[in-house]
Formats: C-alpha cells, sequence, structure tokens
C-alpha cells in the first residue's frame, strides 16, 4: 500500500462509510482497466474532476464515468470562471494524484452530477492508479457535505 493509499484507508477507517478499498498489482487508470479488474461495466464508474476558479479556489466535480463536464454549467452555478485545475494544482488541494484522486478524504466544494445517484454503488479512483473505491453515492454526498446538481453536458 502507497502512501496515497494508506491516506484513504486511514480516512475510511476515521468514518463509517458504505464503501470498500480495493488495491491491485495493475493499473486502475482507465474505465476499461478498471471495469476489467473488477468485473464490473464502464457504467458503474465515476470520475472526479478538479478545478481551480478565477479567485484561486477549488472545486471537485463529480460525473459518471461516460458523461463529460459542462463548464459552462458548473460556471452559471459558481458565477465565477473555472478551469480544469493542473495536476500539481489537484495534488496540493486534495492530497492525491490525478489518475487516482478519490471523490471523498479532502476538503473542498464538491458538485455531484445528479445522474451519479442513480446507482446503488459507483467505482471511483482510490488514491492511485492502482486502486479503486467502491461506495454508495449517498455516502459521498453525506462526507463530502456535496451538492448534487445537473452538470454534463
Amino acid at each position: 500500500m502507497n502512501t496515497y493509499e494508506a491516506k484513504l484507508a486511514a480516512f475510511l477507517e476515521e468514518h463509517t462509510l458504505a464503501a470498500e478499498h480495493l488495491i491491485f498489482t495493475q493499473s486502475c487508470h482507465s474505465v476499461s482497466e478498471a471495469a476489467a479488474t473488477v468485473g464490473a461495466e464502464p457504467t458503474d464508474f465515476i470520475k472526479s474532476i478538479c478545478c481551480s476558479t478565477k479567485n484561486r479556489g477549488f472545486i471537485v466535480c463529480i460525473l459518471k464515468g461516460e458523461d463529460k463536464l459542462d463548464l459552462k454549467k458548473v460556471k452559471a452555478i459558481l458565477n465565477t470562471d473555472i478551469s480544469i485545475a493542473k495536476p500539481e494544482i489537484v495534488l496540493e488541494k486534495t492530497g492525491y494524484p490525478v489518475g487516482g484522486t478519490p471523490p471523498i478524504g479532502y476538503q473542498t466544494q464538491f458538485f455531484i452530477d445528479e445522474r451519479v445517484m442513480q446507482k446503488d454503488y459507483v467505482y471511483a479512483g482510490g488514491g492511485s492508479p492502482q486502486a479503486l473505491l467502491r461506495i454508495a453515492p449517498h455516502e459521498i454526498v453525506k462526507v463530502n457535505n456535496g451538492r448534487i446538481v445537473e452538470i454534463k453536458q
């Protein structure tokens, strides 16, 4: 278990969540790799898209894996310009690298697309490209005080 995976494991231990931390020896970086590894459908995956705001703020948008983020919708909600965060900003703000960023485990504002809530469980980044998190969407909302919105294209 690497440092990032251990950090997420500690967060999961500290909070009582309907979640399972899965660590593998092979890469789960892409949805196709991850789906093959866990025997799930690509539609069972979510992604955490990290964004920077004009005033140096930071937010995380959680969408189903097959959906695309509509930056204009997020901009309208926030009433400020936003852009996709650079990898070094993602690591600084979340404590996790791009490619393994989980949808929980750090403090920021979370926007969760309403389509994510249609699943009982979803798979997400588990702290590294070799780890996944299987979690109930309502747990993501609860632990993050997340806001359910329509943010997909």
